[in-house]
């Protein structure tokens, strides 16, 4: 009988929640580790937009957060970890400043507003309705939570894009468990290095489920039209329940980009804000040959990558159809 494959919140000491509008296509994604995690952080894009990420570089005085939010709303849906740290606060988790407990809630955001309503962006209160929403099972991924709005494929023009997502995965070995969750909403195309076919980008024309593949177009001349910084993004966290260091866990965060590399062409771009956090919850007092952890990473990062998107929906809105991998999967095995 075939496993069920893991999921990200099979690493011991997180749990994961959603907010999802539907109407409007926008959402968060919250990882509440309420206990404290060593955490770190690598940010990669020319065009992020993050919050509480210089706090992760190994040296400084907090060393752990209690919470890592990932969001829709680009710069304005950073407001929802407000509510993040006030669930927090409310249960007394936070760096201990004398009388008061200060949650530490770094987060990062995807531009999500060309898709839905741009009026309309996570808040506090969305990110709080994200932790009461928690859970340590596994969880729908897809278009919820922070990958609800989310699409890649925009190198030659929004219309021709496809849909991404948030995807999960996880891989076990010796006791010690390593998963990544990934909001995949890239410039570039998604494909599969097992295969090295293209299953998500851009399309030849707004009507066609044919891809154009944009590295093969780069490299036969073709110039995309100008992007606008900060419209895509990918934004994830990798976790391990494995005891790590800080300055460990931030090369974690490192080599989760390799993941990233593998199946999604261009990455890094200037157009791009891809970043990557890692948390180690220490549940296992104990951790895995480096280069056996770095494997892991990647391959993890990947596959909630490939994730993301098999698991995304199309949608149509007033002037656009967008489909997803797996209506184009459908379509081609009825040929």
């Amino acid at each position: 009988m075939q496993e069920t494959p893991l999921s990200f919140t099979d690493v011991r000491g997180l749990s994961v929640g959603h907010y999802t509008d539907t109407t409007s296509l926008t959402g968060c994604s919250v990882v509440l580790t309420p206990k404290g995690a060593v955490a770190g952080v690598d940010v990669r894009g020319s065009a992020p937009g993050t919050r509480e990420t210089d706090c992760l570089q190994p040296g400084n005085l907090v060393q752990q957060a209690h919470a890592i939010l990932l969001t829709g709303g680009s710069a304005f849906g950073l407001d929802a970890a407000g509510g993040v740290m006030r669930w927090l606060e409310e249960r007394r988790h936070g760096f201990a400043v004398g009388a008061v407990r200060v949650p530490i809630v770094p987060s990062a955001v995807i531009f999500d507003l060309a898709l839905g309503n741009p009026q309309v962006r996570p808040n506090a209160d969305n990110g709080y309705l994200a932790c009461e929403a928690a859970v340590n099972q596994p969880h729908q991924q897809g278009n919820v939570g922070a990958g609800t709005g989310a699409t890649v494929g925009k190198v030659f023009g929004f219309p021709l894009c496809m849909r991404g997502g948030i995807g999960s995965a996880a891989i076990r070995v010796h006791g010690i468990t390593v998963g990544a969750l990934v909001v995949c909403n890239a410039l570039g195309d998604v494909m599969d290095p097992q295969t090295g076919q293209v299953i998500a980008g851009a399309r030849t024309d707004t009507g066609s489920l044919e891809l154009l593949q944009i590295h093969q177009a780069h490299l036969a001349g073709r110039s995309g039209q100008a992007p606008t910084a900060g419209q895509n993004t990918t934004i994830g966290v990798i976790a391990t329940d494995a005891k790590l260091t800080p300055l460990q866990v931030t090369r974690l965060a490192q080599i989760g980009h390799d993941g990233l590399a593998r199946t999604i062409r261009p990455v890094h771009t200037p157009y791009d804000g891809d970043t990557l956090f890692a948390l180690s919850t220490g549940m296992r007092d104990q951790t895995l040959d480096t280069m056996l952890l770095h494997s892991l990473v990647t391959e993890v990062v990947a596959q909630a990558v490939l994730n993301a998107v098999r698991f995304a929906s199309s949608v149509k809105t007033a002037e656009l159809w967008i489909p997803s991998a797996a209506e184009r999967a459908a379509a081609q095995a009825t040929r």
